[in-house]
């Protein structure tokens, strides 16, 4: 079976569709579980135009996947660590974000794996992630991921339970 989607690195002129996916995925894994009123105000400061910029202006490596006609369908995106338990060494897997009709079909693993191998010059990738996402859960366990600690996550002023997760890296992955 031929593959439908390509992977590339995102620049400036991808924050319009970045905005689109961070905010549509988040809402599709949490609607329901959090406060409409709430996801929505979060969505729009998290996940904005402005927000995107910001991350790249900081220095965020970020790989947007896309159909092959070209609409945006998720993106991985590396930051500086902002994490309990993150330590010299580190990088932030701040954002795997795919939208759930492509789950399943090996762009997620592509994902992580573009992820891993810009991670060049650091020695543990580390990620947060909602305690009860298990999904999400079994694919970073999948990928080598084990817990390290425990956050809470702000959403509209409600504190949410987060794990944190770490994998190291080694040179044969990154190159």
């Amino acid at each position: 079976m031929a593959q439908d989607w390509t992977i590339r690195p995102a620049g400036l002129d991808d924050v319009a569709a970045l905005s689109l996916v961070g905010g549509a995925t988040f809402l599709e894994s949490f609607a329901g579980m959090i406060q409409g009123k709430a996801i929505v105000e979060h969505c729009a400061r998290q996940h904005s135009v402005q927000a995107y910029q910001a991350y790249f202006d900081k220095g965020a490596q970020i790989w947007i996947a896309e159909t092959q006609t070209g609409a945006p369908i998720g993106y991985a995106m590396l930051t500086a660590p902002d994490l309990p338990g993150a330590g010299a060494g580190d990088i932030e897997l701040k954002r795997i974000y795919l939208l759930s009709r492509f789950h399943g079909g090996g762009l997620g693993a592509a994902l992580m794996q573009t992820a891993i191998a810009g991670s060049v010059g650091f020695e543990r990738l580390v990620l947060g992630a909602a305690h009860d996402n298990a999904r999400a859960k079994a694919f970073y366990r999948k990928h080598g991921f084990t817990q390290i600690n425990e956050r809470q996550f702000d959403v509209g002023g409600t504190l949410y339970d987060d794990v944190v997760l770490a994998r190291p890296l080694n040179d044969d992955e990154i190159k």
